[in-house]
């Protein structure tokens, strides 16, 4: 039996929370569940609400969808959430130039299948090591690709927060897709930039192996970075592929 838990926190700087979850360990149409997490942004509530109602039209759009191909599913429902989000954007000058982050996943019979778009991140982490799975769409990220910078500076770069992909930013999207097995011991997390901003993967990776419960890791994940400054909105959701116990 799939477990899962999600959590969201407004973090130490910000008003409101533009991080938005969602989690179905039940089926969602044809997959058999579906994890998504997307980072909004824009003026105004302009980035809580392209979050929202990206997750929401995504998980329409996967509920009633004639396709059968997971990766194909979650194509397709991004690629109709950003029309959506480009759409309303237009008609309503205080939602222009909203937009938002997604990363996506449902996994079946230890196959993991994940959708990105931005630099909201799905990580593998186990007693050994911690993996991330999804490749940041952002200018930094870019620039550490083409040899300009390494990790440890792009870290501290002032620019670290311009991302290159993000849902609402153009009238069309391209969507990362990646497959992992996955084996028992192995937990994914789905997370948005303020976890990522504030700890180490290394600190992460403690973090998770060493928190008995979903519901402990969560909340120690968006306590650490809290802890840490806490500049951003926190969105973390936690999945035990291989549990044999629902978390209550």
């Amino acid at each position: 039996m799939v477990q899962a838990f999600s959590i969201t926190d407004i973090g130490k700087r910000r008003k409101i929370n533009q991080d938005y979850v969602f989690v179905s360990v039940s089926p969602i149409g044809v997959l058999p569940n579906l994890f998504i997490v997307a980072d909004g942004m824009g003026g105004h509530n302009a980035g809580d609400y392209a979050s929202k109602y990206t997750v929401e039209k995504i998980e329409e759009q996967v509920r009633e969808s004639g396709l059968t191909e997971p990766a194909d599913m979650l194509g397709c429902a991004i690629r109709e959430a950003n029309a959506y989000i480009r759409s309303m954007a237009r008609e309503d000058e205080h939602l222009s130039g909203m937009g938002t982050t997604v990363v996506a996943s449902t996994l079946s019979d230890g196959l993991l299948q994940v959708a990105n778009v931005g630099d909201s991140r799905l990580y593998i982490v186990n007693q050994n090591e911690i993996r991330q799975i999804t490749r940041d769409h952002s200018l930094v990220e870019e620039m550490v690709r083409m040899g300009g910078i390494d990790r440890m500076t792009a870290r501290s770069h002032p620019d670290k927060n311009i991302i290159t992909r993000a849902i609402g930013a153009l009238d069309t999207v391209e969507v990362d897709f990646f497959r992992e097995t996955l084996h028992p011991g192995d937990i994914v997390l789905l997370c948005s930039d303020g976890l990522t901003n504030m700890l180490e993967d290394e600190e992460i990776h403690r973090i998770v192996v060493g928190a008995a419960s979903l519901s402990e890791k969560g909340k120690r994940l968006v306590g650490a970075a809290n802890d840490n400054g806490g500049k951003d909105n926190i969105a973390v959701i936690l999945i035990d592929p291989f549990s044999e116990q629902k978390e209550t």
